[in-house]
């Protein structure tokens, strides 16, 4: 551990044993950015387990006494090719803000990331990716003074009352040949091919690893009961997938959506606005009061427009940050 004598700041990775005043930290932190981000203690440490995070040597704890103030962590890429583009994670306690932590989280994060990527992929250029609200001046501000630039936009997307939305929703059963199945285990294979090639044409996208998958599906917030794959009927081939997670809001049980795939076989069949229609009518019906997605404001399959069919509204927008590295 490493003290700031400036301000009497500590510095040191995290540790499982900080979860709880990690959790008090990102709580702190909704409170004023309002992303909807509403982790519970167990889904905090399961970010120990994800297999491209080093959290002894790519995460950094800033502590005032025992109040952790600020925090930092990386994630490797499963591939790279022309470059390793690591993504970061963080936030300063609103309290401790326009004291330099954040910039001295970024600074430390790029010779951090530099050991780590040249390990994964020696020889491969390092990309800095992070991102944060627009109109989030103080961040937008920090990130342009350190070099980063704005790469690309995400909107995060919102049904603030599904018992109001889903009712007008039109029918929406399954197209003709297709089966909409309920994700189990077995199908767990399916639904990471569909992810997978679904997502070979979208901005920043590499592929799902079985370890990867595994540590998502397997986590504390995964709901297989609402995530669904469509198959065609006849062929028994994948074609779509919803997959969501539950977390708790000030309002109510949320039903996040965190993964909208079709592979191209099964696109422009109306298969995707039929499949999470139906996850949203089982989530209601489960007791969820709101659902929540984010999607790339450029989608190139038309995504945000689909949504807003359904009823999500664009509640803020994210722009991702990027800074390549010298070597």
């Amino acid at each position: 551990m490493s003290a700031d004598s400036a301000t009497e700041l500590a510095w040191r990775p995290l540790e499982r044993a900080d979860v709880p005043a990690w959790h008090r930290l990102l709580v702190a932190i909704e409170a004023v950015e309002q992303e909807d981000e509403n982790p519970t203690e167990a889904d905090v440490l399961t970010r120990f387990d994800d297999p491209y995070v080093d959290m002894a040597r790519g995460s950094l704890a800033v502590w005032d006494g025992g109040r952790m103030v600020g925090y930092h962590y990386m994630k490797a890429r499963t591939v790279a090719e022309a470059s390793h583009d690591f993504w970061q994670f963080g936030g300063v306690d609103p309290q401790y803000r326009g004291r330099g932590v954040g910039g001295r989280l970024l600074t430390w994060a790029e010779d951090a990331a530099r050991a780590l990527s040249d390990e994964r992929f020696p020889g491969v250029p390092v990309v800095m990716n992070d991102g944060c609200g627009v109109g989030s001046t103080a961040s937008e501000r920090l990130f342009a003074q350190l070099g980063y630039e704005p790469s690309r936009w995400y909107r995060n997307m919102v049904v603030a009352d599904l018992a109001a939305t889903v009712p007008a929703l039109p029918e929406s059963p399954a197209p003709d040949g297709v089966e909409f199945r309920v994700f189990t285990q077995e199908r767990s294979a399916d639904a990471l091919a569909v992810r997978n090639e679904a997502f070979v044409d979208h901005y920043d996208s590499v592929p799902q690893t079985p370890e990867g998958w595994a540590h998502f599906t397997g986590g504390p917030a995964f709901r297989a009961g609402n995530s669904f794959v469509a198959y065609d009927a006849g062929r028994g081939t994948p074609l779509a997938i919803v997959l969501a997670e539950e977390y708790v809001t000030p309002e109510g049980r949320e039903l996040y959506v965190a993964l909208v795939g079709t592979v191209r076989a099964g696109r422009k069949r109306g298969i995707a606005s039929a499949l999470l229609a139906h996850t949203m009518r089982v989530g209601l019906a489960d007791g969820y009061t709101r659902s929540c997605l984010g999607v790339d404001a450029e989608s190139p399959t038309g995504a945000v427009g689909l949504y807003e069919r359904l009823g999500y509204r664009a509640k803020q927008t994210w722009v991702a940050q990027r800074k390549p590295l010298d070597a």
